[in-house]
């Protein structure tokens, strides 16, 4: 009796393992947040979406994983290989690390806090997976090892890195065998090593007949990524093709726009006039820090003027943050000193713009409720406002909603509103874009120095952008060089 062969995995023959036709989001009002989009992602490909911030990006994934907040409505149908699901069920949560796997934007929010990661991926692979316990906690110690994270196994999500976070998550996720894999800003914030490793991660996803769908504003994770773009701003889609010559030859004219506002293509800035004739702000000498036992470098000096914008660069885990906490006065050198030539200041008017301004609000009080407290507590002058939400591109209304509704990249310019209205003598800027859109980085760096320049402000800028660093700054430190 004859047969027929099952045929192996063919390019020819690519299975859809996601098929979406007029996907939208609205609020229960009718506001349309995303237009209808329809996109099909087959086994072995890979699809990017390239966008502003505020875009929408996150929320077509969370309607495609059936994982939208309260008060939002997905319309249009999805299907996962081949099975129709509707966007109204819960049937799309059942899928959730066997079929579907995300990749969340904040990996640190998505770990348990109080609990090792090497019990957390145990969990994966014995609740979710459906392996022995034994089994389970072997894989789990291989598979942290083959990521680089053999000697984290014991550690908690404080405890890593921010690329070391994002592979643990990577692990966690994908330890059920999910072979649909949606990625949130996988690479934000990250060293250029850490994000090649999540890059090269992200690759292997859709091999051997998987499928990833990556949401970015980084047009060097596009570009490595390849594949299909699909270029979106405000819920709708402009412009869609292969990577390479999308990114060589873009048609529509914000695609055009978003690839010129990348780093590398700015003009440089103007640099500060008569630096000779400008008073120094503060003085670091001899500046040699440390963190428990580990001393993460030493012997740094510098003086920095008024009005005078000074890069800071160097691989994750260097002590760029630490440098901002004894500048702020939140920790002690383990020698040296740092010396301020202005003592008319207040502590409050040295001030840290955080890389993850979710941790820097309440997430339960409306913004403007927020920057009540600030003005009422130092008595400030709250008639910049307007101006200052014009300048950095943010709706009035949105301070009448909670740090948790608002994107990550209008949180940061609203933080960066809150510490202009300090009046301060010096910001440290610690990856403040690493949020945003290559656009509003660009108008959004310019506004901040702008504004110190105006103020005399002094302003240390934190990057793992190169060009961004390069195009902006008046001097540059690079701590590596006092490391050892």
């Amino acid at each position: 009796m004859g047969g027929h062969r099952a045929r192996p995995y063919s390019n020819k023959m690519k299975m859809k393992l996601l098929d979406i036709q007029n996907l939208s989001v609205e609020t229960e009002n009718r506001l349309q947040l995303v237009e209808p989009i329809s996109l099909q992602l087959k086994a072995g490909k890979n699809i990017t979406i390239l966008g502003e911030t505020g875009s929408g990006k996150s929320l077509l994934i969370q309607a495609i994983m059936g994982a939208l907040p309260d008060g939002l409505i997905a319309s249009g149908e999805i299907s996962v290989k081949n099975c129709k699901i509707s966007t109204e069920s819960d049937r799309l949560q059942t899928l959730w690390g066997k079929t579907l796997v995300m990749l969340p934007q904040e990996p640190r929010r998505s770990l348990n806090p109080i609990m090792a990661i090497g019990k957390q991926l145990w969990e994966s692979f014995h609740y979710v997976a459906g392996k022995p316990s034994s089994q389970a906690k072997t894989e789990s110690k291989a598979y942290l090892a083959k990521l680089g994270l053999g000697e984290s196994v014991e550690n908690y999500p404080h405890q890593l890195s921010g690329g070391m976070a994002q592979r643990a998550s990577f692990a966690i996720a994908t330890a059920a065998g999910g072979k649909i894999l949606l990625a949130d800003e996988p690479t934000k914030g990250l060293d250029p090593i850490s994000k090649g490793k999540v890059i090269e991660l992200l690759k292997s996803a859709y091999q051997n007949g998987g499928g990833l769908l990556t949401i970015t504003h980084d047009i060097e994770v596009a570009e490595q990524l390849g594949g299909t773009i699909l270029v979106m701003k405000k819920g709708e889609l402009l412009e869609q093709g292969e990577a390479k010559a999308l990114l060589n030859n873009p048609q529509h004219p914000y695609t055009k726009a978003l690839i010129s506002a990348d780093p590398k293509h700015w003009q440089p800035l103007q640099d500060l006039q008569n630096l000779s004739q400008k008073q120094p702000l503060v003085s670091v000498k001899n500046l040699s820090i440390a963190r428990g036992k580990k001393t993460l470098f030493s012997n740094l000096s510098f003086d920095l003027h008024k009005g005078e914008v000074l890069g800071i660069v160097g691989h994750s885990g260097i002590g760029k943050s630490s440098l901002a906490d004894v500048l702020c006065g939140l920790l002690k050198p383990k020698s040296g000193e740092v010396v301020w030539h202005s003592h008319s200041h207040k502590k409050h008017q040295v001030l840290k713009l955080y890389q993850d301004p979710p941790e820097a609000f309440a997430p339960n009080v409306s913004l403007k409720t927020l920057l009540d407290d600030v003005i009422n507590k130092h008595q400030l002058d709250r008639l910049p406002i307007p101006s200052l939400l014009q300048q950095l591109s943010l709706n009035p209304e949105i301070l009448q909603r909670n740090a948790e509704n608002v994107s990550g990249g209008e949180l940061q310019r609203v933080a960066i509103l809150r510490a202009l209205l300090l009046e301060p003598v010096l910001l440290f800027a610690d990856e403040v874009t690493s949020r945003l859109d290559p656009i509003t980085q660009q108008e959004t760096i310019e506004l901040l120095i702008n504004q110190c320049r105006a103020r005399n402000c002094s302003l240390i800028l934190v990057s793992h952008d190169p060009y961004l660093i390069e195009k902006s700054c008046d001097k540059v430190i690079n701590l590596e060089e006092y490391v050892g």
